[in-house]
Parts: C-alpha cells; structure tokens; sequence
C-alpha cells in the first residue's frame, strides 16, 4: 500500500470513529446543545494544535535531526582530518608566504567570538605559496593513496547538508587528478607550474577554514580531542606531550 492510499484510509477511518462518539454522547446524554457547544468549542483550539505540531514541535524535531546530521558529518570532516587533511595542510605551510601561522596559535583562552573573528578574516585572507617549496611527489603520493577513501567520503549523503565540506573535498580531487596525469613532476614549465599552484592554493583556503571549523566544534563538544589538537596544532609547531604549561 502506496502513502497517498494509506493516509486517506486511515483519514477516513478517524472521521467515522469521531462520528461514532459523537452520535454515541448524544445516545447517552440527549443533550445536542452541549454536544454542539463542545464541538464548537473543540474545533477553535484546532488552529491552535496546529499551529503547536507543524511550526513549534516540528521545528523541534527538525533542529533536533539537523544537530544529529551534523554531528556525523564532522566525524566524517574528522576522519578527513586524521587520514588526510593533516598531513595534505602540513605539506602546504612548508611552502606558505605570509604569516597565516601567527594567526592559528590557538589557546584554550580563545572563545566563539573570537573563533568567528579568525574565521572571517581567513576568508578574506591572501593565501600565497612558494610552489618551489612543494614536494609534488610526496604531495601525490599522499592524494593517490587516499583516493579511495575520498570516493567514500563523497558518495556520503551526508554532504549535501555541508556545502563548505564538499567543496573542499572537489578541489582536493581535481588537484590529484591533475598531478596524477602528470608523469614527470621534475621538469614542469613554469606555466604549468603556476597552474598547479592556483589549485594547491584552492585546497589551502578550503582546508585552513575546514580546520579551523573542526577545531571549534571539538572545542564545543570534546573537551578532550580539543586538548590533543591544541597540542599537535600544525601552525603551532608546538609538542603534543603534555607539559604543566599545556
């Protein structure tokens, strides 16, 4: 049995059953009066239930299962980190020409406002490299070997509710696609070069921000993964041992 069919038949079928306890009451009581004044009276809170059900409960339930999705989409953009993100991030800041570093030294001192505050001003941020300073080699090795674990990721439904996430994720394929049909990453021409580097540089911005959004989640909800990544933050440099000043 389709949907449309059942709703109608169990629709029909509460209609009856209300009937069928009216008609009983008025069996009973003889008293139409009344049995109109409740009706009546009943049918004016209907709105009212409506309005309770589909805009209040439903909203609800609606941000209820949006903080569930959310919840495994970032222990997926997790994932992504510790097989992947870290280690594609390390590999970039090596050739990194500005001062992004002095920006994420994060500390246990810093609040949500102040997260939203490096947030936006990474967005607006000149991301620059030295392409020179790249190991191409290492950097398709990297691509190469996770590629499958990539696919997965994106075949997720759950990225159609993280426009951010999945963005990410296309840049950081359509740049192994392009060192992979590379044979010889020796001898490139500087054209070519400069070609590569705006697509490294894609991923780059995608990926600081990505981090930096995963870091603040585990902030708000792990304490204890937070620890870790204050510790082994890669703009830091900083030891993950754990010493009375951490």
């Amino acid at each position: 049995m389709d949907d449309k069919k059942y709703i109608l038949i169990l629709s029909i079928i509460l209609i009856i059953t209300s009937m069928l306890i009216y008609f009983l009451h008025f069996l009973i009581f003889r008293d139409i009066e009344h049995l109109l004044s409740y009706f009546i009276l009943h049918l004016a809170f209907v709105p009212i239930e409506v309005l309770l059900v589909t805009i209040v409960i439903e909203r609800i339930l609606e941000h209820r299962d949006k903080m569930k999705k959310l919840k495994k989409l970032n222990m997926l953009i997790g994932a992504f980190f510790n097989t992947v993100g870290e280690d594609l991030l390390k590999i970039i800041l090596k050739a990194d020409k500005g001062n992004i570093k002095s920006f994420l030294k994060i500390t246990n001192e810093w609040d949500n406002k102040w997260y939203e505050k490096m947030k936006k001003l990474l967005k607006n941020y000149k991301y620059e490299i030295d392409i020179e300073k790249i190991n191409l080699y290492e950097l398709k090795n990297l691509l190469d070997k996770n590629k499958e674990f990539l696919l997965r990721l994106m075949e997720n439904p759950l990225l159609l509710e993280h426009d951010e996430f999945s963005e990410l994720l296309l840049a950081v394929f359509h740049l192994a696609d392009e060192l992979h049909k590379r044979e010889d990453l020796n001898n490139l021409p500087k054209s070519d070069l400069n070609h590569l580097k705006n697509d490294i540089i894609r991923v780059y911005k995608f990926l600081v921000i990505q981090w930096l959004n995963y870091v603040k989640h585990l902030k708000d909800n792990y304490p204890y993964l937070y620890s870790i990544y204050l510790r082994s933050n890669p703009f830091n440099e900083g030891s993950v041992i754990v010493t009375e000043k951490n």
